[in-house]
């Protein structure tokens, strides 16, 4: 064979054996994924076990759709953060208010997404697809919010980190007053230290509950930019204290956006040199050809500066529906690692925060200094 065609033929040769029904999650993976959207599975596998979670990497995870009324809260990310294989994640507000609901000791039903709708609203019974649940869920997880925002330590302006990591103590006191556990995702990350965003906080029923308390005089406020500026402090923190920085994203929308976007705040606003991620995994079923963000490769966030191009090489997407892809990446995450320590980054976030304050005015003074030397014809900086 020519050098080029032993090059293009070097891939394991496809054999596998019968499946018996005996197999662990993590071996019918490894040895019946070949092709396809199966092979990216492998593939996303092996990158996230074999190299995200190598000690010197961070891993943001960014969650978007509704997975925690699915369950998928407790089977699968509280297990990540527990084992420290997630270290800070971005997700949609309704992901956390729904997550609260098994905190509570509330319960969602399967059901069938063919149920006539007209029918349920009378009954009192909400739809999530083939999800169903009381009504009165809804009215008493939003009174649980309410009043534990009326506390006085939350009277004032906060990130959502901050405010996702009191009302985790809470709900973590009542798991305890319940006997339950294991149950909420702000819980866990709570007691492991690990910060949750939310980069539409007005988009949810959270935020719709603190809205509330605004017309009542209240002092809680969402500050949006301290989320922008304390996501872009870790990644910093990640690439100059333990040296990579790898992003797992499971679905897409604003979520992703906001996990990927810390580059371009360190790189194109704050001017401080920085290359991109090192790390790209992502579960979607998006495509991208309808120029969304949900299904944006890889190779378009190097464009952006979001990705390291000499980590190209890296990248998985997996199209796949993350409530069957997420599964069985965390089965084989499991099988495959041990344990991390935890990193716990709340914790770390001032001292995080510091280092980006420092360092970006340090790139501020550069910068103001060369505008003076070299301004530009026609544009008045």
């Amino acid at each position: 064979m020519t050098d080029t065609k032993t090059r293009l033929l070097s891939g394991q040769r496809i054999e596998p054996k019968p499946i018996t029904g005996r197999e662990p999650a993590a071996d019918l993976i490894d040895s019946s994924f070949h092709a396809y959207n199966a092979g990216r599975l492998r593939e996303a596998c092996r990158l996230f076990s074999q190299r995200m979670l190598a000690d010197e990497a961070t891993v943001g995870m960014s969650l978007s759709g509704a997975l925690t009324p699915a369950g998928l809260g407790m089977s699968t990310v509280i297990p990540l953060i527990e084992s420290g294989f997630v270290d800070w994640i971005v997700s949609t507000g309704a992901n956390l208010y729904h997550d609260a609901h098994f905190a509570l000791g509330f319960s969602m039903h399967r059901g069938s997404p063919f149920v006539d709708d007209l029918a349920l609203r009378q009954a009192g019974v909400v739809r999530i697809y083939d999800i169903l649940f009381d009504y009165a869920v809804l009215l008493q997880t939003d009174k649980f919010i309410r009043e534990v925002s009326l506390g006085a330590e939350f009277q004032r302006a906060m990130s959502t980190a901050e405010y996702h990591y009191l009302l985790g103590g809470y709900l973590r006191e009542r798991e305890r007053a319940l006997g339950l556990s294991h149950r909420s995702l702000l819980s866990t990350a709570h007691e492991c230290g690990v910060p949750i965003y939310t980069s539409s906080p007005g988009d949810s029923s959270i935020g719709m509950n603190v809205a509330e308390l605004a017309l009542e005089g209240r002092s809680l406020r969402f500050d949006v930019s301290a989320d922008v500026n304390e996501t872009a402090a870790l990644v910093l923190a990640a690439k100059q204290v333990d040296g990579k920085s790898g992003v797992f994203i499971v679905g897409g929308g604003s979520p992703k956006n906001f996990v990927l976007q810390t580059e371009p705040q360190l790189q194109e606003v704050l001017g401080i040199q920085e290359y991109g991620h090192d790390y790209y995994l992502q579960i979607t079923d998006a495509r991208a050809d309808t120029g969304g963000l949900s299904g944006a490769t890889p190779s378009e966030a190097v464009s952006w500066g979001k990705v390291d191009p000499d980590g190209l090489p890296n990248p998985v997407v997996c199209y796949l529906d993350s409530t069957v892809g997420l599964p069985l990446l965390t089965a084989y995450a499991l099988a495959r690692c041990k344990p991390r320590r935890l990193k716990r980054l709340y914790d770390v976030r001032t001292a995080s925060l510091e280092r980006l304050r420092n360092q970006y005015r340090a790139a501020r003074a550069f910068r103001d200094a060369r505008v003076t030397e070299e301004k530009l014809p026609g544009i008045d900086l």
